[in-house]
């Protein structure tokens, strides 16, 4: 059975409708009717997937009988296909109990999952890809931390030590690189965003959903990023994975769309888009124990950040040094480029090194951090001063100096951020450590 007539509609699982095949597995309670809405609704994205649909449905709903602890129902997200995917989809939820379908009119793995998953009525909901590259075996780990309520999503993960992958080379260097960005650029502490298979309890979706745009492929990353920013905590599956060879994915151009949404969500955290203090007051939880292993983390993670952000700015710097050096004397233009490059680099440290969002404190960082310039001027302005008091300089010189004094001048601002204006006020946990915190201490 299907609904077309709106995607927000989505019909009732068989399973609670219609008595249980005869053959269903005696005393198996997952396979037997009930009229409540399934413990765990696992939503499957298809496109064109003719070939694969039928073998890997049943093959799913057999092992969920057979195995799975918990009632479920399967949702057949069609996303606009243009085969005969969603006749073999509508002929399976007429045979099979507890399948249900959901025809969409537009594309993208993220639009399916945030429809079905907003419109299920089930507490847990989940999703795997339809060729079912990973060891169904995981399922049960992946959901019984969501349902004892020790975590708020539970995602699969091909890069742990005790995973078994088999996929070619060239998908795992892509698939380590991108993750390693994330933990670069993001701050993200999860291990593998991009594995086809994730659960979150509903009630956290619905807070986070909205505040995902992402209708392809990045929505995995997004809903993670969200997630950790929010203080939720994040527990990590080690998954078996066999690549499938037939996958449509189009690798290069999913790269590029993930480096683009990337950037976007930086922006839109930055200028607060997203309201993450909002999201994280309303989901509080309990603060976790800060552990040795998260602040490790943690410190290694703003110390990548706080490079990348100095890098930048000290090219920022050495630009204006050279433009104001073309009107002004070198202590005035390196007064006036530091004092520029230091607002700026405060402003993009604050949120994306120390992940402080929001207009609260802006005033007093900015304030606090121009006295952590003034260490800065007074090591540039002593080595201007030196140079020429020594002699007359050429500009390369003067450039050389105040690069190398700005750089004695970073070690003593990354202490003043992270230990004075940015530091955590005692009894919280920040956000990047809590999530790392509730998965490697397991409390």
């Amino acid at each position: 059975m299907t609904t077309t007539s709106s995607p927000q509609e989505l019909l009732e699982p068989r399973a609670s409708r219609e008595p249980a095949p005869q053959d269903a597995p005696s005393g198996q309670t997952a396979g037997m009717p009930h009229t409540a809405p399934a413990m765990v609704d696992i939503t499957i994205p298809v496109y064109n997937e003719e070939r694969s649909l039928e073998s890997c449905v049943r093959r799913l709903h057999r092992h969920l009988a057979e195995n799975f602890p918990y009632t479920y129902s399967i949702t057949l997200a069609d996303n606009a296909s243009t085969d005969s995917t969603l006749a073999i989809a509508t002929e399976l939820s007429r045979e099979i109990s507890g399948v249900r379908v959901l025809h969409l009119g537009m594309k993208g793995r993220g639009h399916a999952l945030r429809t079905a998953w907003l419109a299920s009525q089930s507490p847990i909901v989940a999703y795997m890809d339809v060729d079912l590259s990973t060891d169904l075996n995981a399922l049960g780990t992946l959901v019984a931390p969501l349902v004892s309520g020790h975590s708020d999503l539970a995602v699969g993960t091909r890069l742990s030590r005790t995973s078994r992958v088999v996929r070619g080379p060239k998908r795992e260097f892509i698939s380590r690189s991108y993750n390693l960005l994330l933990r670069g650029f993001l701050a993200a502490h999860f291990s593998d965003a991009q594995c086809g298979f994730k659960a979150i309890r509903t009630d956290v979706a619905r807070q986070l959903l909205p505040h995902t745009l992402d209708d392809a492929w990045f929505f995995d990353t997004e809903l993670l990023v969200l997630a950790e920013r929010c203080g939720l905590r994040v527990h990590e599956v080690p998954v078996d994975w066999t690549d499938d060879p037939d996958s449509k994915v189009d690798i290069r151009a999913t790269a590029v769309a993930d480096l683009r949404g990337m950037l976007r969500i930086s922006r839109d955290l930055v200028n607060g888009r997203i309201p993450v203090a909002e999201l994280r007051a309303a989901m509080a939880r309990k603060p976790l124990a800060d552990d040795g292993a998260a602040g490790r983390h943690r410190l290694v993670g703003q110390l990548l950040r706080f490079a990348m952000v100095g890098l930048a700015s000290t090219l920022f710097y050495v630009l204006l040094f050279l433009a104001f050096r073309l009107v002004a004397d070198a202590q005035w233009s390196n007064f006036a480029a530091l004092l520029l490059s230091a607002v700026a680099n405060t402003t993009v440290n604050r949120s994306f090194t120390f992940g402080r969002t929001g207009p609260a404190g802006a005033f007093r960082h900015q304030f606090l951090g121009l006295l952590v310039f003034a260490v800065g001027w007074v090591l540039t302005a002593g080595a201007l001063w030196g140079i020429h008091a020594v002699g007359g300089p050429n500009r390369t010189v003067e450039v050389v100096a105040v690069v190398l004094a700005n750089l004695m001048a970073t070690l003593v601002k990354f202490l003043a951020f992270r230990l004075w204006i940015f530091r955590t006020p005692a009894g919280t946990i920040p956000t990047a450590i809590s999530t790392t915190a509730a998965r490697e201490t397991g409390k």
